[in-house]
């Protein structure tokens, strides 16, 4: 029992102190953001990076979940809904829930993995040790562009993987149900309210945060070697995965 109570002890510490530091490393994030404008170039090259390279994987993902999507909603609701909800069902479902999520899902493996990969390796090869003997801030140097990068180009990622969903869903619709475009349009007018796509863009901002927070965070504290940055590049994706599902619930609860 004693152990037990000791174990919990540690790992609540553990967590508290972890909470805390990541904490810290926002504020300094934060702090630093009035240095972004003379920093730009990093920035846009952080942009480039997150953004325009992690194009092609993120429309893959939200062509084949609009035409998943599609096929499992008209599975459910056929007999039961009129088949003209289906385009209304399926463009609800990706632009608040589906698109951010996944998306966010993905760059967490793309992005974030990445970020602490990067970082650790620098870290452990004492290259940001360098880069404090040469009075060059890390945090501003490294984490302040990579964390607004995150910031800005996770909502641009979603709007277009929410465009190519609802491409994919009535490609679907059309060539395989056979439902025509005025059909599978027709509710969404109707039923079309600006604060769904808002809610949508919200929850992007918040997940492409978390991934470069946490990518930074854990790159910082890499430690023991080529060992490390490995297990430091997963460990940031299961972190960021668990953080969004987290706060995806949270911001639903909030915003719905």
């Amino acid at each position: 029992m004693r152990k037990a109570i000791t174990r919990l002890g540690a790992v609540t510490y553990r967590f508290f102190n972890e909470a805390g530091e990541i904490f810290s490393l926002l504020g300094k994030i934060l702090f630093f953001s009035k240095k972004l404008i003379e920093d730009r170039a990093l920035l846009f090259e952080q942009m480039i990076a997150i953004g325009y390279n992690s194009l092609p994987i993120v429309l893959m993902v939200g062509a084949f979940t609009g035409a998943v999507s599609a096929w499992q909603t008209n599975y459910q609701i056929e007999g039961y809904v009129p088949v003209r909800f289906l385009g209304l069902a399926t463009y609800k479902a990706v632009v608040i829930e589906l698109g951010p999520v996944l998306t966010a899902l993905i760059l967490a493996g793309r992005i974030g993995s990445s970020i602490a990969a990067e970082l650790g390796t620098m870290k452990v090869t004492e290259q940001i040790d360098a880069l404090e003997s040469l009075a060059i801030n890390s945090v501003r140097y490294l984490a302040v562009p990579r964390f607004f990068a995150g910031l800005f180009m996770m909502p641009i990622l979603v709007i277009f993987a929410d465009f190519i969903a609802v491409l994919g869903a009535f490609l679907v619709a059309q060539l395989f149900l056979g439902i025509p475009p005025q059909i599978f349009f027709s509710e969404i007018p109707t039923y079309f309210h600006v604060h769904d796509i808002m809610a949508g863009l919200y929850k992007a901002t918040m997940f492409g945060a978390i991934i470069s927070l946490i990518g930074c965070y854990i790159g910082f504290a890499t430690t023991g070697g080529a060992e490390g940055v490995g297990k430091a590049t997963i460990r940031s994706f299961v972190l960021s995965a668990i953080l969004i599902l987290i706060a995806d619930y949270l911001m639903a609860t909030l915003l719905f």
